[in-house]
């Protein structure tokens, strides 16, 4: 299927692996040029070599936890059609479980990180009167728990913040959406299963295990994801915005 993506500009956060590698691989492919950023320059270097066309994809590595780095990728790389937003990795545990240290720490990245970067390159966008931003969420913030509670609250956070953006940002030929993915089969999924696997069977191969029930008995593939996030991105789905899609599965009506 032609996404008629062609020859847009996508930014791509915490592109150096999982989600952020795939998405970028989905929009080469439907022609797109794509600028990849994350903390690991090393790391980045490496996802560039893997992918399909290197010579069209730019890395910019940074620490999107920090203000003035936002700051700084937004004045190096400007003329963005599509920005994704994909940077963080919030911990698992219990409200006593966390200092407010380690909260602000994981907020810092995940919520302030896609606030900042849509409040920057959104002004650009509503210049232009044109641009799409995709916010890959998770699907805690609809389904919390409260051994995941940093996470889920700030998954929240960022549904509410994507809709109400993307119900204003239609009338500057803006679309706003995002994306609540499901447990992904990144390498961070597989490393915390193989530790539940070993806590559990003791035995860590067996990690495709936990939990017994995913739905289709998997975890969701990371091209899944960037292949809604392009679908969504594409002249197809123009009526888009303020959405908050769930991709898991039907996770959420398992009881």
């Amino acid at each position: 299927m032609d996404l008629h993506l062609s020859n847009r500009h996508v930014l791509i956060t915490g592109g150096s692996k999982g989600i952020g590698l795939a998405c970028a691989r989905v929009f080469l492919d439907a022609g797109c040029r794509v600028t990849l950023v994350a903390r690991d320059a090393e790391r980045l270097e490496q996802a560039r070599a893997s992918l399909a066309a290197p010579d069209t994809v730019t890395v910019v590595p940074a620490d999107l936890s920090q203000d003035q780095e936002r700051e700084r990728v937004f004045h190096l790389v400007r003329d963005v059609d599509i920005l994704v937003n994909n940077a963080g990795a919030i911990p698992g545990g219990g409200l006593l479980d966390l200092s407010m240290a380690r909260w602000e720490q994981a907020w810092a990245l995940k919520v302030m990180g896609y606030i900042h970067l849509t409040q920057l390159y959104l002004a650009d966008m509503k210049a232009r009167q044109s641009g799409i931003i995709c916010n890959i969420i998770g699907s805690a913030g609809r389904n919390p728990r409260y051994d995941y509670i940093c996470g889920a609250t700030g998954n929240a956070a960022l549904m509410a913040f994507t809709s109400a953006v993307g119900g204003k940002s239609v009338d500057w030929g803006v679309r706003v959406f995002g994306i609540n993915p499901s447990p992904t089969k990144t390498d961070r999924m597989i490393t915390l299963s193989k530790a539940k696997a070993k806590e559990l069977f003791g035995d860590e191969s067996r990690w495709e295990e936990v939990p017994a029930d995913r739905p289709l008995g998997r975890m969701i593939e990371p091209e899944e994801i960037a292949n809604m996030a392009a679908f969504l991105a594409s002249p197809a789905c123009g009526y888009v915005s303020g959405t908050v899609i769930d991709v898991d599965g039907g996770l959420s009506f398992r009881g």
